[in-house]
């Protein structure tokens, strides 16, 4: 079960990266190796974001963006070549992903000149990180039920409401805030996407402790928080069509990048499985198999969503790569025997087999629990009755 892998997009950026991450983190960045990821957000922070700026100054950030805005316009193979070699090269999670992956494009969709030229150059440089204000206590993966509210005063939108598992919240500089825009609205009309600076009084972020002991999500309070009126993408109303173009860019490119790193988890518990003796049981050897053969399938499935329309193997991305994560989080423990049941005696602290467990059991829920995904195949896709 090697990590290595035959990849798409084109052998000159693939080879040109590969020599490129492999002298960065070799030097000045050679102890951020590692650092970070689900569950260890905490680590390295500061370092990690000084090697954000790092790529961006190298130009291995926003590679599908056009480079008026600092991109190089590289085609999906290629940027999925850059993240896989990110993965292979164990570079450290990227702080910045949230402001790539999921506010960028979607900026770029909708954004008007003036807003790309004010947000993509920092986001592309490093220098501002975003979360997402989506879910709230009434409105997880029923995100129609959204009930947080702002409207215009004196230039300015005026947000109320409170969001929950708002990831890296408490690092963000900007948040981009699903929020009812018309009074008495309700479900998907009346809701407008707004961009909210973190720094304004009103905004108050407080994270949640979770089962790793760390605080990865947060909930995020509005109290009359401000924004200028232009900080919105597409018109006053029309914010739910915007927030579904930004889950789409959700499921992008750097998915198979984090194949890599789940190459590498399962490897992991391949060599506790023969270090522990598990291994000898058949049932668990056969588990550790399945593992394997799921994993190429949910990369044949990946690679097949890299093209300007896919199908309906969208809709399944999502709810296959979490399910298969948190069964190898289970599968982590299995293998571990006994000693997975407590922690390092002296740190008191997790092992890496021990958190993958504990934080995988988020990977089923967050962005839309599996069941909400269920239901979104049967009925958007196959169309069965409700």
């Amino acid at each position: 079960m090697s990590v290595s892998d035959a990849g798409a997009g084109s052998k000159g950026l693939r080879e040109e990266a590969r020599a490129w991450l492999e002298d960065a983190l070799s030097g000045e960045f050679a102890h951020v190796r590692g650092l970070g990821g689900p569950g260890r957000e905490h680590e390295g922070h500061e370092l990690r974001q000084a090697w954000e700026r790092h790529l961006g100054k190298a130009g291995w950030t926003c590679l599908g963006w056009p480079e008026r805005y600092g991109g190089r316009a590289a085609s999906l193979e290629d940027q999925v070549a850059f993240y896989e070699e990110y993965a292979r090269a164990d570079a450290p999670a990227r702080v910045g992903h949230i402001g790539e992956g999921l506010i960028g494009p979607t900026i770029l969709e909708f954004g008007t000149d003036e807003q790309k030229d004010r947000f993509l150059p920092p986001i592309q440089r490093g220098d501002e990180l975003w979360c997402q204000g989506y879910s709230e206590p009434e409105a997880g993966s029923d995100l129609a039920n959204v009930q947080t509210k702002a409207h215009l005063e004196g230039g300015e939108w005026v947000v109320t409401g409170q969001k929950v598992w708002t990831s890296l919240a408490h690092v963000a500089d900007w948040c981009f805030v699903l929020c009812r825009t018309e009074p008495g609205s309700q479900r998907h009309k009346g809701l407008s996407y707004l961009l909210v600076p973190m720094d304004r009084p009103g905004v108050d972020v407080r994270p949640i402790v979770q089962l790793t002991g760390t605080s990865e999500f947060n909930e995020v309070f509005f109290d009359g928080a401000r924004t200028a009126a232009g900080n919105i993408l597409g018109a006053p109303g029309d914010g739910w069509r915007v927030a579904m173009a930004t889950l789409g860019y959700e499921r992008g490119a750097s998915t198979l990048g984090q194949q890599i790193g789940f190459r590498r988890e399962l490897a992991k518990v391949v060599e506790t499985a023969g270090r522990t003796g598990a291994i000898d049981d058949p049932v668990l050897r056969d588990r550790l198999v399945q593992a394997w053969l799921e994993l190429k399938i949910m990369r044949l499935n990946a690679l097949r969503m890299l093209r300007p329309d896919p199908g309906p193997e969208v809709s399944i991305a999502k709810l296959y790569w979490s399910e298969w994560h948190r069964r190898l989080g289970e599968l982590a423990q299995a293998v571990q025997g006994k000693a997975g049941l407590v922690a390092e005696p002296l740190e008191g602290e997790f092992n890496d087999l021990q958190r993958l467990y504990l934080f995988s059991r988020a990977d089923t829920i967050y962005a839309g629990s599996s069941e909400i995904q269920r239901n979104i195949i049967a009925e958007r896709t196959l169309g069965l009755p409700r």
